[in-house]
């Protein structure tokens, strides 16, 4: 990622399991913009992050997903003016912009008084988004997006133990 201060910075997430739960693996794609000009497929520079779990639910590596591409942009020189996550799980965004706060007020219960499932995924999220407060954006799954459709092959391929060459 480039050095620059104050860049737009946009990250496409996504998670996959076989079997759910079952093997899994997670895919990002982290564009960083560079402002300063004005044709599309000049002012991008893009970065690509991916990683397996031997057993684990679709709905954690949806989570996996955006927790390690924000760790990647924490741990960069990178302090992005704007930040935008755009993923297909509308658990995840749902989630993280409106469920948390009730979660968080009733003790990590849900609305049917039950524990939040994957309440660790949920707290690391919590605490990355509280420090880099993106902004976050649904779109729909296998809908022509390219980036969205680049994330789900990377999470796939590490879910079915044959990852594809990442951009780096």
């Amino acid at each position: 990622m480039p050095e620059k201060k104050g860049e737009k910075i946009t990250i496409y997430t996504d998670g996959a399991a076989k079997g759910n739960p079952g093997s899994a693996g997670w895919g990002a794609v982290i564009i960083s913009h560079n402002d300063k000009l004005k044709v599309e497929s000049e002012k991008l520079k893009v970065v690509e992050i991916g990683g397996k779990v031997d057993h684990a639910t679709n709905n954690q590596m949806e989570l996996t997903a955006p927790i390690e591409a924000l760790k990647y942009l924490k741990n960069t020189e990178v302090k992005p003016m704007y930040l935008e996550i755009i993923s297909d799980s509308k658990y995840v965004i749902l989630g993280i912009t409106e469920w948390i706060f009730n979660w968080q007020k009733n003790n990590w219960r849900n609305a049917n008084k039950k524990p939040v499932l994957n309440r660790e995924l949920w707290e690391e999220l919590y605490s990355l988004v509280s420090a880099l407060k993106p902004r976050w954006t649904y779109v729909k799954g296998h809908n022509e997006d390219k980036y969205n459709d680049r994330a789900d092959l990377i999470a796939t391929s590490f879910a079915e133990g044959e990852p594809v060459e990442l951009k780096k």
